[in-house]
């Protein structure tokens, strides 16, 4: 195995993770922001009030992404699976 190798697997990983990861953390961010701002204008510092609709937020948005997100993993496994024969010459 190369340097180049490894390095190149190495950077598809961690952009495979951060594309799988994105709409969650977007979402997840989104709504924060939004319940903050409504927290701001009506002065209500009710924790519940934040924690709530994000974890709903983020539940629909794993349960709406999940084929996307198993897919775009199967294909990087697939992917790396058929380059370990490069890995052992």
């Amino acid at each position: 195995m190369t340097t180049e190798f490894a390095i190149y697997w190495g950077q598809q990983t961690v952009k495979t993770a951060i594309i799988v990861a994105a709409p969650i953390l977007l979402g997840g961010m989104t709504v924060g922001l939004i319940v903050g701002i409504f927290q701001s204008a009506t002065s209500i510092q009710e924790m519940t009030l934040t924690f709530i609709p994000k974890m709903a937020v983020v539940i629909l948005i794993i349960l709406f992404m999940m084929p996307w997100m198993l897919e775009t993993l199967t294909d990087f496994t697939r992917n790396m699976y058929s380059q370990m024969a490069l890995i052992s010459k």
